[in-house]
């Protein structure tokens, strides 16, 4: 059974970044240089990532979601999912991608026993999707979705930033997707995560709110009509638009927030457990590790989590974490 934090709210969620790296440069996730990779004696070994989920799933956390940077440039990925999927307790295994390995991968993790993927994927058109990623390839992402789907990681969920005169236009082009193509797309306000080029300054502007990108699908596609994703457990609410077979989901950091449910902790590839996205504060796992701390000591550091996890963010005081881009945390 899941352990209550301060405000009842069962955690039974748990976001692994097994590194910092990544094959993009998304311009809302880094600064346009990249951010300083941590050097490899710093980074997690899975056996330490394996340690830690079977002390995580001991208190009562079923979910674990795999996170980067982008997790598959990390070498032998595919043996922490099927280390992570024996550990009792765990029921969801999903990883979140940016989708060009998976061509190469996904086969092989599918068997390994991930679950599900969500890819995140921010415009439909090639030259925006160059400069939105800084080096990516659009059709590299779409054979990933394939890749994907024929290996059954469903139902695959694609996660979209939207930011105001960037791909803000795109959003009824994504919401049709859903209709011709049984997409569940996924809309994602964009939060201030970091030092980045869109968090300085009016980030605020840049924001678009799930109530102006719903109204601009209803006025073009019809009216939205409640929905529900059988798996996953996190922050989205769902709808479908009518004879769509796929779904949209809103995700409201901002306008929104949805502090009040949320279930889940995040694990940094340096071995730091931050019990909110939205905050700076981290508890060291990594030392304690490697110092021959057992089971019992990584379940007290992570229930000092748990009891430590604050209300709600605050950036409506104009607090906004700092210390590590989007691409260190995963999400």
């Amino acid at each position: 059974m899941a352990h209550l934090d301060a405000y009842n709210r069962p955690i039974s969620y748990l976001r692994i970044s097994v590194t910092d790296r990544c094959n993009l440069r998304c311009i809302y996730c880094m600064p346009p240089a990249g951010v300083p990779w941590r050097p490899h004696d710093l980074v997690l070994r899975y056996e330490e990532i394996e340690t830690i989920v079977r002390a995580a799933a001991e208190l009562g956390i079923s979910k674990v979601r795999l996170t980067g940077g982008e997790p598959l440039v990390r070498l032998g990925i595919v043996d922490l999912v099927r280390g992570i999927a024996r550990v009792p307790g765990i029921d969801d295994l999903a990883m979140t991608t940016n989708g060009i390995l998976l061509p190469r991968y996904a086969a092989a993790l599918a068997e390994a026993g991930l679950q599900r993927v969500n890819i995140s994927l921010d415009t439909l058109r090639p030259e925006r999707f160059r400069r939105i990623t800084r080096l990516g390839r659009l059709e590299d992402v779409l054979d990933g979705m394939e890749a994907a789907r024929e290996a059954g990681l469903d139902p695959i969920k694609i996660n979209t930033v939207v930011i105001r005169g960037m791909n803000d236009d795109e959003v009824v082009d994504l919401a049709r997707r859903t209709m011709d193509a049984g997409w569940n797309v996924r809309f994602i306000e964009l939060m201030p995560v970091g030092n980045g080029v869109l968090v300085e300054g009016g980030w605020r502007e840049r924001v678009v709110t799930a109530g102006e990108i719903r109204r601009r699908i209803e006025d073009v596609l019809g009216e939205l009509e409640p929905a529900k994703m059988s798996v996953g457990g996190g922050p989205a609410r769902y709808y479908r638009l009518p004879r769509a077979e796929g779904t949209l989901g809103f995700i409201t950091p901002i306008s929104e927030h949805f502090c009040y449910r949320c279930n889940r902790l995040r694990l940094t590839a340096d071995g730091q457990l931050r019990p909110c996205l939205l905050s700076d504060y981290e508890i060291d796992l990594r030392t304690p590790l490697r110092a021959g701390a057992g089971a019992e000591e990584i379940k007290e550091l992570l229930l000092q989590g748990i009891e430590r996890k604050p209300m709600n963010h605050h950036l409506d005081e104009c607090q906004r974490p700092e210390g590590r881009a989007m691409s260190e945390i995963g999400g």
